[in-house]
């Protein structure tokens, strides 16, 4: 009988009854159709060949194909052409070629590959499929798909029955409402939840996250962030070792060496805990909170139990308010009260309880202390209520004014002004040019005192003064000392370090 006869009736087997496996002891690959058989050792050894509409079945595995080798041996099959599996009637791929081991159930697919897992579609141009386990590998770029994003990466693995993709090295993923790049990350298809194990940088239309480790809501925009995070807005930026965001109502916490960066009003905001709000434009800041104000110039620092920041009643304005224990440094002024408000829009500070300003050699007190800021004129203290401003001459000897309130002008940093407003006093010292020569004490409801080098260079009484100059070796003690006089330079900020020491009213030195 010819090849050709036994091809004839080994089709026409095939089209009325499939054939059932080539091996007695294990679950056998199924042929259940093929337009044509072929079966020959000098073409493939140990293969049956088919072709056209090809069949194939093995557990709860359907595979279709335009050709294939069965190999009789090793119950394994090479599929060719057009290649589709479906699996547990649920999971679907397809590819141009396709090496399946029954033994194994492992199959390797190559050219065009697609894996469809109801709505998540993975494709790539190579593709390993673990039967048992439902997890596909890819190792040289590949692509999955879902309802809202576009995952790209060089090396990645979909665990389809805990629907998970695990993505590295090279790593994109898009959508309408974010990108994303990453060195490696894991998403869960069905929570859309993205999982940061790597370098990862998220944006959408108004922020731009970055971190190392953590969580992502792809639906809702919220995350949980930590190793090197930060978040940067369109005027801010949130760094902290952990940072905590719900972007739907805007809520953040910031844990661990936090800081906030506004820089629209050139102001950051630190401290061990940050709690803020993006909608609302607010934070606040405990343990360890500091404030500094920067400009080309200088910044300033500032400390207080507690640091509150808010927007202010003109649009894009912004106030900080200090609570407790509240200390500033700056090279050229220093302070220190109990609260404290600063308004962005002038640059005006106001200090409340019991405030200190030094500057230069001058320390200035009262109950209420307010500095403005002056683009086109000097700057201002102002003073309101048992206003004092005190001056060390030497060891020993102090130069005081006091009044109801005052007004200090400062001109490139240097108080080189001031106007006493009700109950005016003042004791100085005069010189000559060989040195003191006494103590000038006199009183007028108005004065106006000018400074040089923190030095008082002329007096002016607006009303009629009572006063006198006392020779220097028959000053009197309690003449030294105008009443209420308290000399602070041990609470006096030396540095910005100094900030974050308490201070403690029984031992201000006099």
């Amino acid at each position: 009988m010819s090849l050709k006869s036994n091809n004839i009736k080994l089709v026409l087997i095939l089209l009325l009854l499939p054939v059932i496996g080539l091996s007695q002891t294990r679950k056998k690959v199924n042929i259940e159709q093929a337009e044509f058989l072929e079966f020959n050792e000098h073409i493939v050894k140990n293969a049956q060949r088919l072709i056209g509409n090809v069949i194939i079945s093995h557990n709860n595995v359907r595979m279709w194909c335009d050709s294939a080798y069965s190999y009789t041996d090793t119950n394994m099959v090479d599929a060719f052409g057009h290649v589709h599996i479906l699996k547990d009637d649920t999971l679907h791929m397809y590819s141009d070629y396709l090496n399946y081991n029954s033994g194994t159930k492992w199959a390797r697919a190559t050219g065009n590959v697609k894996l469809v897992n109801k709505s998540t579609t993975l494709t790539s141009d190579t593709l390993d499929f673990d039967m048992t386990r439902n997890v596909g590998y890819y190792n040289d770029y590949g692509t999955i798909i879902d309802s809202t994003s576009t995952l790209h990466s060089k090396i990645g693995e979909y665990y389809v029955d805990d629907n998970k993709a695990y993505f590295k090295t090279d790593v994109e993923v898009l959508s309408e409402d974010y990108t994303l790049d990453s060195d490696t990350l894991i998403y869960d298809t069905k929570t859309k939840i993205v999982s940061i194990v790597g370098p990862t940088r998220i944006r959408d239309e108004e922020t731009a996250l970055y971190a190392e480790s953590g969580f992502y809501n792809s639906i809702t925009g919220s995350a949980e962030l930590f190793e090197n995070p930060e978040i940067i807005g369109k005027e801010q930026k949130v760094n902290a070792d952990s940072i905590f965001y719900d972007k739907p109502t805007g809520d953040g916490k910031a844990i661990g060496n936090a800081r906030i960066e506004d820089f629209r009003n050139r102001m950051v905001v630190k401290g061990n805990r940050i709690v803020y709000n993006d909608l609302q434009e607010t934070a606040m800041a405990t343990d360890s909170a500091l404030f500094m104000l920067y400009s080309e110039k200088d910044t300033l620092f500032l400390h207080a139990d507690t640091l509150k920041s808010v927007p202010d009643t003109v649009p894009d304005e912004k106030l900080v308010l200090a609570y407790f224990q509240v200390k500033f440094f700056r090279d050229d002024m220093q302070g220190k009260c109990d609260s404290m408000v600063y308004w962005s829009k002038d640059s005006t500070i106001q200090l409340y309880h019991e405030p200190v300003v030094w500057s230069e050699n001058n320390q200035m007190t009262s109950e209420y202390i307010e500095m403005i800021t002056q683009a086109n004129g000097p700057d201002l203290v102002r003073m309101e209520q048992n206003a004092f401003i005190v001056a060390m001459e030497d060891s020993g000897r102090y130069n005081q004014i006091k009044g109801r309130d005052m007004l200090g002008y400062i001109r490139n940093n240097e108080l080189y002004k001031i106007n006493v407003d009700g109950n005016g006093q003042s004791v100085y010292y005069a010189r000559d040019s060989k040195g003191l020569i006494g103590l000038n004490k006199a009183q007028s409801s108005n004065i106006e005192i000018y400074l040089d080098s923190s030095k008082v260079k002329k007096i002016v009484f607006i009303k009629a003064p009572d006063g006198e100059l006392l020779p220097i070796l028959d000053i009197p003690e309690e003449d030294k000392e105008l009443p209420g006089f308290q000399w602070l330079n041990a609470i006096r900020p030396k540095r910005m370090e100094d900030i974050f020491k308490k201070h403690q009213e029984t031992k201000i030195a006099r």
